[in-house]
């Protein structure tokens, strides 16, 4: 059977569980013209993020409010984060493996950065840079509703999604959805922890801002949220200068 377009983008972006991911790879590999079709890919990323250069980068980000004397993020505009973004929808096939894998497995938390023309997975504990821009997706899961924050290591808490405080948004449907804007980091020290905090029903964003302002071990901690939220982390560790 040949690879559906859904999973050679998933291959791509290296968003699959590792022993998934390598099976996935050598399944498509092994087609004729598999190569060929996750070789666009990347072609794809690299024509996207040539026309984004560090002078236009600069003049389109926008610094973004956060409670801390020395932002480290920064909001991209569409502009940026449309280049490094790539929808991964799971097709309408049902009892399709994949796909029901995808609906009984936990919510997950995905993040991509540019560098050097091309896009790449950040993992745990993933050493990032000031200028890197990073972007952030979600895979649902099953889950309806979330909020994306994080956490620096002096402290300071940000808000990614929704962007302003109220209603956690409802999420989108099966396969991974990049938020809206992307993020270029400044020098600022230590780390920055991303949390998706998630629940079948509705609630308020500042539940988890709260969670997030209270967590006494930002690097390690877990919120202390109402039952019925779940959460996913995922730590980036900046470069020591």
């Amino acid at each position: 059977m040949t690879t559906p377009q859904w999973l050679v983008e998933r291959i791509h972006l290296e968003a699959l569980p590792p022993d998934e991911l390598s099976r996935a790879r050598a399944a498509l590999l092994a087609e004729p013209g598999g190569a060929e079709r996750l070789a666009a890919l990347a072609a794809d990323d690299a024509a996207a993020l040539g026309r984004l250069t560090p002078a236009r980068v600069a003049k389109e980000v926008r610094a973004r409010h956060r409670p801390a004397p020395r932002a480290a993020i920064f909001a991209v505009p569409a502009v940026v984060a449309a280049a490094l973004a790539v929808a991964v929808v799971a097709p309408r096939v049902a009892g399709h493996e994949v796909a029901e894998r995808l609906k009984g497995s936990a919510p997950e938390l995905l993040a991509h950065r540019q560098r050097g023309g091309t896009v790449e997975r950040l993992r745990e504990g993933a050493v990032v840079a000031a200028g890197d821009v990073v972007q952030l997706s979600y895979v649902a899961a099953g889950q309806r509703f979330e909020v994306v924050l994080s956490v620096d290591a002096l402290g300071a808490v940000t808000l990614h999604w929704p962007e302003q405080e109220g209603p956690a948004p409802e999420l989108l449907g099966s396969g991974a959805h990049p938020l809206p804007r992307a993020f270029a980091l400044d020098d600022a020290p230590g780390f920055e922890r991303f949390f998706l905090v998630t629940g079948d029903r509705p609630f308020d964003a500042d539940v988890a801002l709260r969670a997030a302002r209270a967590l006494r071990d930002a690097e390690r901690g877990r919120l202390d949220l109402p039952a019925g939220l779940s959460q996913q982390s995922l730590l980036l560790r900046k470069e020591a200068r």
